[in-house]
């Protein structure tokens, strides 16, 4: 499969990193030859330096013959017209990142197809949602929905209170039980586990359930005690912060800390009435304490610089503070604040990337998202009549090492798996995969 990226910023280059790795022939282009230059030298890619808008540079990149087109510039304008460009020279397909909410709108989104483009990526708004899903459950660090809901994915810190520490998986979470670990963090190690593995203390461990039994995920996890969030403090006034706070329910008393005077007056401009907006530091503990960090449930931390909001994420826990979210686009401090036990962590790249790789895929792909706190990926797959995982029970399936099945959902009915499940066609299939080729994966469903 052939990929043009256009724009050598931290999307582009942490998405031409992670396409590299899975054998695409990759071509990267910008117009800055700085930006070039940081691309680490072992990666398998094709540069070239030219503006992405370039008809002769998008001609020399073979666009006529590429399968997919990505313009991740800093440019709104350049990433829409390099792909209309694209679309008409010979791109399959093509994806803009933009920053108009405008343009998100579903009533919109035919007119851009019309232009060539047939994705439109707007990170901040992806961000919102992972930030907002956080919130409504404050004893979560990761919340994924599967089908609307029919199956539920839960990434929990285990504490001393959780009541299902150091026993073998096939004890407590057998083919009756109502969840199945798919995945555990330890340390820095990620684990796919068997059924002779046991949960630790400070694990974090993916649970795999259905909505009604989430209450009783809770209890076993000893997370009863940890309060709904209704009071927020949101430090930094960005466009990430904008896109959440629009849409945090209105049950939710929201303050926004912002340091920049003038923006703190356009934030007022375009919020709502019951939102606050504070000009100030939010690391300032006496600013904190005025406006009521100890009665506040959930801290989160979304300035541009990932040191900030690591910090500022440890005051306010030391204040309190259950829930703590914080943006983290270096990715050599995401380790770093898993460690920290910041809790939920934001990063845009990540979260893009997820949006953007389902695209690469040829089976029916509904759904993917890049779990970075256990560098795994989760896909929700669809498989057609005919593929291999269709023919057999899941138990007499040789499946990668590192990939494993998470549970499925049938007509609207999400249902956990055991070896005896038959896989049939049509099923919505959760699958995980740690350091393995999601090509290989994509071969049992096509």
């Amino acid at each position: 499969m052939k990929i043009i990226i256009a724009g050598a910023c931290a999307i582009g280059t942490y998405l031409a990193q992670l396409l590299a790795r899975n054998k695409y022939d990759i071509i990267l282009i910008d117009e800055v030859p700085e930006n070039l230059e940081k691309i680490d030298s072992d990666i398998d890619l094709l540069t070239i330096e030219a503006k992405p808008t370039s008809i002769s540079a998008l001609k020399d990149a073979g666009a006529k013959d590429t399968d997919l087109f990505i313009a991740v510039t800093p440019k709104e304008a350049d990433n829409i017209t390099a792909c209309t460009m694209a679309h008409h020279l010979g791109a399959k397909k093509t994806v803009a990142k933009i920053d108009n909410p405008e343009y998100m709108k579903p009533e919109n989104q035919e007119f851009f197809k019309r232009l060539g483009i047939s994705r439109l990526i707007y990170p901040e708004v992806l961000a919102a949602k992972d930030i907002l899903n956080g919130l409504k459950m404050s004893w979560v660090r990761q919340r994924w929905d599967v089908h609307g809901g029919a199956l539920v994915m839960l990434g929990i810190k285990l504490r001393e209170s959780c009541q299902i520490l150091d026993k073998p998986l096939k004890n407590i979470s057998g083919p009756e039980d109502p969840y199945h670990i798919v995945a555990i963090k330890r340390h820095n190690e990620t684990i796919i586990p068997g059924g002779n593995d046991t949960l630790k203390l400070e694990d974090l461990a993916y649970f795999m359930t259905t909505k009604n039994y989430i209450p009783y995920i809770r209890k076993i996890a000893g997370k009863e005690h940890y309060v709904d969030v209704k009071n927020v403090i949101v430090m930094g006034g960005g466009r990430t912060a904008v896109r959440s706070v629009k849409i945090m329910p209105e049950y939710m008393n929201i303050k926004v800390i912002e340091r920049d005077a003038e923006r703190c007056q356009y934030l007022n401009e375009i919020l709502d009435e019951g939102e606050l907006v504070i000009n100030g530091d939010g690391r300032d503990t006496a600013l904190l304490t005025q406006e009521g960090i100890r009665n506040t449930q959930a801290f989160v931390a979304l300035t541009p610089n990932a040191e900030t909001n690591i910090l500022a994420c440890l005051a306010a826990k030391r204040y309190g503070v259950r829930k703590t979210i914080a943006s983290v686009e270096n990715f050599d401090y995401v380790d770093m604040a898993a460690n920290l036990d910041i809790g939920t962590i934001i990063n845009k790249k990540a979260i893009a990337a997820s949006y953007i790789y389902q695209m690469l895929l040829d089976a029916n792909v509904d759904n993917v998202k890049f779990l970075m706190s256990v560098d795994a990926d989760v896909a929700e797959f669809i498989p057609v009549q005919g593929s291999k995982i269709t023919k057999k029970p899941i138990k007499d399936i040789k499946f990668p090492s590192g990939m494993t099945i998470g549970g499925l959902v049938r007509g609207e009915e999400g249902m956990l798996v055991s070896g005896n499940t038959q896989i049939e066609a049509g099923d919505t299939v959760v699958v995980f995969c740690y350091n393995v080729d999601k090509k290989k994966a994509e071969d049992f469903f096509n």
